[in-house]
């Protein structure tokens, strides 16, 4: 076993767990780098997504199509500390024309910002330290994601090349197959736990151990 991966509906809990169990592998002076997919709100509700990285910094993932907060200006990383996530994956809708004539990805009402991810998750897999005793955070491999085939090919050298183990998510089937999450389920070298509303406060220390099987 190298890998461990969670999976569970939207809103159970799994980034709350990935972030507990990386808060316990660097006490236990492990190093840790990798990035989490969080929940944007604004007003009171969800505005999108943003990727924030394990060190704080701060990327637009996706927004609401017609939220007013959306701007060209994808580029900008900010600082921030992380936020209590949880994930809709919404009907999948292929890329379509954008009013400005560009390509504009989107998963149901949210326009995925595709720059700003890859402007903030690509560099992570570059800069990422090889050795053993190393965990590299993918949170999550999901349909917003896989719209960068850099993404997709930076995770699949990672799965097959790097002595880092991830800890990573993935979502639960539904609908249309995702290649890259069945690559994934379907690996022997990847531990895989269901996270549930009835198990998410007692599977915490099996994660762990796991974790730390692979780091062997």
């Amino acid at each position: 076993m190298k890998h461990v991966f969670l999976t569970g509906v939207p809103g159970v809990g799994k980034t709350t767990l990935v972030k507990k169990v990386c808060e316990a592998m660097a006490s236990a002076g492990v190093s840790v780098s990798g990035f989490y997919t969080e929940e944007v709100r604004e007003r009171g509700r969800r505005a999108g997504f943003d990727v924030v990285t394990l060190t704080g910094d701060r990327g637009r993932l996706s927004r609401l199509r017609y939220c007013p907060s959306i701007s060209h200006c994808s580029c900008v990383l900010v600082l921030s500390h992380p936020l209590k996530h949880t994930h809709s994956l919404s009907l999948f809708d292929p890329s379509t024309e954008s009013a400005a004539g560009g390509r504009e990805y989107r998963v149901g009402q949210y326009v995925v910002d595709l720059q700003s991810f890859e402007n903030l998750a690509l560099p992570l897999f570059r800069n990422m330290c090889e050795g053993r005793g190393r965990v590299f955070v993918i949170d999550e491999i999901g349909k917003m994601e896989l719209f960068s085939q850099a993404f997709i090919r930076a995770v699949r050298q990672t799965l097959d090349g790097s002595s880092c183990s991830i800890l990573g998510t993935i979502p639960v089937p539904k609908g249309k197959a995702l290649a890259l999450v069945e690559e994934v389920r379907s690996r022997q070298d990847v531990k895989i736990f269901m996270v549930t509303k009835e198990n998410r406060d007692t599977i915490f220390d099996d994660i762990v151990s796991a974790v730390q099987e692979c780091l062997k």
